[in-house]
């Protein structure tokens, strides 16, 4: 019988396999990382709530928001289906 010489542990494909995993999550939780430190933070405006609501009451007045249900809906329910405000 002849003995097979063992091989070092890099040479042996599962072996990448299994360290391949932590290892791209380690690189994307750095990368991650750096976006975060590098990039500045958007400023809201100080008045952000009330901009928001006259937002809101300039699209109430423009009409209702019945064709954006429509759409949404249309591939589950028959024409007509969905009921008009």
């Amino acid at each position: 019988m002849s003995e097979k010489t063992s091989q070092p542990w890099w040479k042996y494909g599962h072996v990448w396999l299994v360290i391949s995993g932590p290892l791209i999550v380690v690189v994307a939780a750095l990368v991650t990382a750096w976006l975060a430190f590098t990039r500045q933070d958007p400023v809201l405006a100080q008045d952000y709530y009330r901009q928001g609501l006259e937002i809101n009451k300039t699209l109430a007045l423009q009409g209702s928001l019945a064709p954006a249900e429509l759409g949404r809906n249309h591939a589950a329910t028959p024409p007509g289906a969905v009921r008009q405000k």
